[in-house]
């Protein structure tokens, strides 16, 4: 340990933290060219291009150029995955509209649930509580 000082090694963690940083800003990057609506194949292609080929300058260029929109953009896509997210719950939970009721209404859990509990008062038969349930699962 002797020969390498405790400053050589801030200076190593420093460089390696800015390399690692520096990737970061870059993936991000050229994950916004990618994401972005507006833009035409080719000018994503020259984006990245230009990135790639002078990454300081070309990096700068894109955050000083199209940075304010790069919020906007990933918000964006978040609230997409968010709703295709809530979209899978209710499906997987059967509130949608695909399990034979309407958004939001009951599901087919609860309307077993209910039958279940007619059928256990005696307000209808377990003939009858069969029959609704097949109904329902079909």
């Amino acid at each position: 340990m002797d020969d390498y000082p405790l400053l050589e090694l801030f200076w190593t963690m420093l460089w390696f933290f800015l390399f690692v940083a520096w990737i970061w800003l870059l993936i991000s990057l050229l994950t916004d060219i990618f994401r972005s609506d507006d833009l035409s194949g080719w000018a994503k292609g020259l984006w990245t291009l230009f990135i790639i080929v002078l990454p300081i300058l070309g990096a700068l260029v894109y955050i000083i150029a199209r940075g304010t929109g790069m919020t906007e953009r990933q918000l964006a896509h978040y609230q997409r995955r968010e709703e295709e997210f809530r979209e899978y719950i209710r499906d997987t939970a059967g509130t949608s509209s695909n399990s034979g009721g309407a958004p939001g209404g009951p599901s087919t859990a609860d309307e077993l649930t209910k039958l279940a509990r007619l059928r256990d008062e005696g307000v209808i038969s377990v003939d009858e509580f069969q029959t609704q349930k097949t109904k329902l699962l079909a």
